[in-house]
């Protein structure tokens, strides 16, 4: 399940659904209007395998890596987030659900940059010509 945080613009969320992508929104589909961190936290642990996308830099932190969710910050203009979030979805080494958690991810324009349990520092991963 792919969740968009309520910072993630309603615009972007419309152009997702509009190229198939599935999400739903905090605040809007999912838990309450300004949520705190902690308890969007919570919130991934009770749903089924999401992918927390937001642009709160917050999230990006190695001690948030946890089995049963993934997050990703995307590091880009709020008009970017959908075009970051659809690259993400189709980077080979994040294209499923199972590949995307215990991962905690900054998406930007670089590449990728992420965290995962059992590895001391951060990976880098570039972006490829197909997404």
């Amino acid at each position: 399940m792919n969740v968009l945080d309520e910072n993630i613009p309603i615009d972007q969320r419309d152009l997702l659904r509009t190229w198939g992508v599935h999400c739903r929104v905090i605040g809007q589909d999912i838990a309450p209007i300004s949520i705190g961190d902690d308890n969007i936290l919570a919130l991934l642990h009770r749903l089924k395998q999401p992918t927390l996308f937001t642009r709160d830099e917050d999230f990006f932190k190695h001690r948030l890596c946890h089995p049963a969710y993934g997050l990703v910050w995307l590091d880009v203009a709020p008009e970017e987030a959908a075009m970051f979030i659809r690259r993400v979805l189709r980077h080979p080494g994040f294209a499923t659900k199972a590949s995307r958690l215990g991962s905690v991810i900054r998406a930007h324009h670089d590449g990728l940059q992420f965290w995962q349990k059992n590895r001391p520092a951060p990976q880098q991963a570039g972006w490829t010509s197909t997404q």
